[in-house]
């Protein structure tokens, strides 16, 4: 990288001083303002980075400054108004988390926007960005290991709209496919009822665009494997570890487990948030393809929520794209509303400035 690149960070919760640790030691960058709806955590941000531009909202930003590159790490409910603001003012690239929004509507909007604009929308701290993953995926595309025969998919989370995105965006890079049809049980019946979609159990079936069918279990066969392939040579899993390679069969029949050679990345962690990052910066650079995109975001939320009308239609097929744009999933109250709120009950919490609650 040989430009410097000026970021905002826009929501000073956990996961943005987490940002603001990356960016803050990436030499081709220079953190150059921040956005925080609560003073003295602005305050407290502002010192300990040795920024001075300190703001309470996106539009006081943006009339004084417009950053190359945006980090918006709000709440998800607050995730649309500074996206689309900040396309709209000229910033080159914009990053958001998961989920991008709780209504299909919302995400099309943020995305359409962006793409408008000529912004780069891109995703966040999502395990699709570890650079092994990405590798990996990069080796099966170029049929190192056979044609894809099968795949599934376990642990989709009991918050599917929200860290369920993890798994979704595995799933379809590692196949190179599109999901096009749901069908979905879930449990329990009554929670499943809710908007949200926290502590509620998924069961599915999913028809993907190169011809498989993915099984979709709640509970996985192993805590860090959330996609599992077969192909004509080997056995693949991919998820909250460097993906395995199990390849030929041993004197009992069984798989044998395989050593692989990926490249050296260095990242320390959450080395899928630093993959994130710095594909954002390559990709403003050099137009490289980014390892998560706000199109990513949202086929994941898409994903979800025709996951959850299955399910609560009586575990109906649904065809994707979806037609109501308007349908809506909510995930955990702390995802939605923040860190300031209380997990379970929605009620504010006392206001920290470092957040740790």
């Amino acid at each position: 990288m040989n430009q410097k690149h000026r970021v905002a960070i826009i929501g000073l919760g956990r996961l943005g001083q987490v940002y603001a640790d990356i960016y803050s030691a990436i030499p081709q960058v220079e953190l150059v303002a921040f956005v925080e709806t609560h003073p003295e955590r602005l305050k407290w941000a502002g010192e300990k980075y040795g920024v001075d531009a300190l703001y309470t909202d996106t539009e006081a930003l943006l009339q004084e400054l417009v950053p190359d590159i945006a980090a918006v790490v709000t709440p998800t409910r607050n995730y649309a108004e500074p996206v689309v603001a900040c396309a709209e003012a000229g910033v080159r690239g914009i990053s958001t988390d998961k989920p991008i929004a709780a209504t299909l509507s919302v995400a099309d909007r943020m995305v359409e926007v962006c793409e408008e604009r000529g912004a780069l929308l891109a995703g966040g701290a999502l395990i699709r960005a570890y650079p092994e993953t990405q590798e990996m995926a990069g080796w099966l595309r170029a049929g190192r290991f056979g044609e894809i025969s099968g795949v599934s998919m376990h642990g989709w989370s009991r918050e599917i709209s929200g860290s369920g995105c993890h798994t979704i965006s595995v799933l379809r890079l590692m196949t190179g496919a599109e999901v096009t049809s749901v069908t979905a049980w879930a449990e329990p019946l009554d929670k499943l009822e809710s908007d949200c979609d926290w502590e509620v159990a998924f069961n599915a079936r999913f028809e993907l665009s190169n011809g498989l069918h993915c099984p979709v279990f709640d509970v996985g066969t192993e805590a860090t494997a959330l996609v599992e392939l077969t192909t004509t040579d080997a056995r693949i899993k991919a998820g909250w570890t460097p993906p395995e390679l199990y390849r030929g069969l041993d004197d009992d029949g069984r798989r044998i487990p395989v050593e692989l050679d990926f490249t050296p990345h260095g990242y320390p962690d959450p080395a899928h948030l630093w993959g994130s990052i710095h594909s954002l910066l390559r990709a403003l650079e050099t137009g490289e393809e980014l390892w998560i995109s706000g199109r990513d975001l949202r086929q994941a939320l898409e994903v979800a929520i025709a996951s959850h009308q299955s399910a609560k239609r009586g575990s109906i097929p649904l065809s994707l794209p979806l037609e109501d744009r308007s349908l809506t999933l909510y995930p955990r109250p702390y995802r939605w509303r923040g860190g300031d709120y209380d997990i379970d009950t929605g009620e504010r919490l006392e206001q920290r400035q470092d957040l740790e609650i």
